[in-house]
């Protein structure tokens, strides 16, 4: 394995962002990643950030994933996306048995796709069972090896379970309005057979009873899994709010404001609250993704308001970010709306990332409070 400090990580993710930058217009024109931004992921790490040590992964901590995230996402937001979703996929591989993840790590920088809603039906037959049904939104699929899936079952509850996307079906679906270069097409699965060694009970999951040996005494694969996951998505979110600052900004010395007398925008107070009101949300935001990844890295036991303040972290860095960026592409001009500039694309990606199911701040502000009130949370998800 290379050795390799966690903070040049993100300097390597850095370096890549001019090329993810330049391939975003294609990716979104052909909904799915570049080849070559695939490529310059695997060159810097970013395949290998949640993969255990002992395959020649860097078993990296929250705060560092989100670190690399929000650098890659101020390249393009369907990358960053995609690379957390596979970040996410990859350390739920590493609950399962030592031996699955065994076959899984054998293939380098191996890409892994996941779901977390169990829309299939799993049926027992012989060691295994038996799945058929299909999961939308599956990000980075179309260039994923395997696909942890979730199905429903008729009497042990959900399971979640391995298998190669040799076994499935892609139904190109993925036509959208935002984050339209990660290629979240759906999968499709017919009666394909998932030994029993590759599954696991959902409810066990969500338990944190986690089956793997020799990653039990590693403290990032004993967070919970909710905690684990908002922590993976955030930092994607802050890199798009940094790129829109950054797209306005450059943009900034040579536009004036049309129909008025300012012949250089930066000059207008109200430009200068624009900028001054969507830096200070950006800060915000930070403040709640690294207070995320903080305590899921250090928290070893967790209450339900643990649980449910590390939901409402996430939504609010998805709340905030949206304001931030909902001010600076307003402060964009008629100009904007061209396919070629970048804040248009930016401002597509965040409202589609708020509108995630797991992300959306208003659901995650209202549990957060059903249990700051004293009620039961009214999810599982936690």
């Amino acid at each position: 394995m290379e050795t390799l400090q966690k903070p040049e990580l993100a300097e390597r993710a850095g370096r890549i962002v001019p090329l993810l930058r330049g391939n975003a217009y294609w990716s979104e024109g052909h909904r799915r990643l570049h080849p070559l931004s695939i490529e310059a992921m695997g060159d810097a790490g970013v395949f290998k950030l949640r993969v255990p040590e002992r395959y020649g992964g860097y078993a990296c901590d929250s705060r560092t994933l989100t670190e690399v995230l929000s650098v890659l996402g101020q390249g393009d937001g369907s990358t960053a996306w995609t690379a957390a979703v596979w970040s996410i996929a990859t350390w739920l591989t590493c609950l399962f048995p030592d031996e699955v993840q065994d076959e899984v790590f054998s293939a380098p920088d191996v890409r892994i796709c996941a779901t977390l809603s169990p829309t299939a039906v799993a049926t027992p037959k012989g060691s295994g069972y038996t799945v058929t049904g299909q999961w939308a939104f599956m990000s980075g699929a179309l260039h994923s090896q395997w696909q942890v899936i979730a199905a429903a079952t008729e009497s042990t509850g959900p399971i979640m379970a391995l298998v190669p996307m040799s076994d499935l079906e892609i139904m190109d679906d993925w036509y959208t309005t935002g984050l339209k270069g990660s290629g979240s097409v759906s999968t499709i699965a017919t009666d394909v057979h998932v030994p029993a060694a590759r599954v696991l009970p959902l409810g066990a999951i969500l338990h944190e009873q986690y089956a793997s040996r020799l990653n039990a005494d590693t403290p990032v694969y004993r967070a919970p899994l909710l905690p684990t996951a908002s922590a993976s998505s955030v930092g994607t979110l802050i890199g798009l709010a940094r790129a829109a600052m950054g797209a306005f900004m450059n943009r900034l010395p040579q536009r004036g404001i049309t129909y008025t007398g300012y012949t250089s925008q930066r000059e207008a107070p109200i430009t200068h609250l624009q900028v001054a009101t969507a830096e200070m949300k950006i800060d915000e935001a930070w403040f709640h993704a690294d207070r995320l990844a903080t305590q899921v890295d250090t928290t070893t036991t967790w209450t339900m308001k643990d649980r449910a303040r590390a939901r409402a972290d996430m939504g609010a860095v998805c709340q905030l970010v949206k304001e931030a960026v909902d001010i600076l592409n307003t402060a964009s001009g008629g100009s904007s709306i061209y396919d070629t500039v970048p804040i248009q694309q930016i401002e597509r990606d965040v409202r589609a990332i708020n509108l995630h199911a797991l992300m959306h701040p208003d659901t995650n502000l209202e549990l957060y409070g059903r249990v700051l009130c004293g009620l039961d949370p009214n999810t599982y998800y936690l």
